[in-house]
C-alpha cells in the first residue's frame, strides 16, 4: 500500500515538472517571436514610414487639403 502511494506521489510530481518545462518553452517561444517582430520593425521601419508619407502627401495633394 505504501508503495502504491509513493508511486502515485512520484507520478504527480513528475507531471508538475513537465508543466513547468512546457511553460518555460512557451515563454521562450513568445520571447523569440517578439524579438523577431522587433527586428523586422527596426529593419523596415524607415522604408515603411516613407511609403506612408508619400501616400499621405499624394492624398493631401489630390484632395487639396494640404497636410495629412
Amino acid at each position: 500500500m505504501l508503495d502504491y502511494l509513493r508511486i502515485m506521489l512520484n507520478a504527480r510530481l513528475a507531471r508538475m515538472d513537465a508543466r513547468g518545462a512546457s511553460s518555460v518553452e512557451y515563454g521562450l517561444l513568445v520571447s523569440g517571436i517578439a524579438a523577431l517582430i522587433a527586428i523586422i520593425v527596426y529593419t523596415f521601419g524607415g522604408s515603411l514610414s516613407n511609403v506612408f508619407q508619400k501616400t499621405c502627401t499624394s492624398i493631401g495633394t489630390s484632395a487639396n487639403s494640404g497636410t495629412c
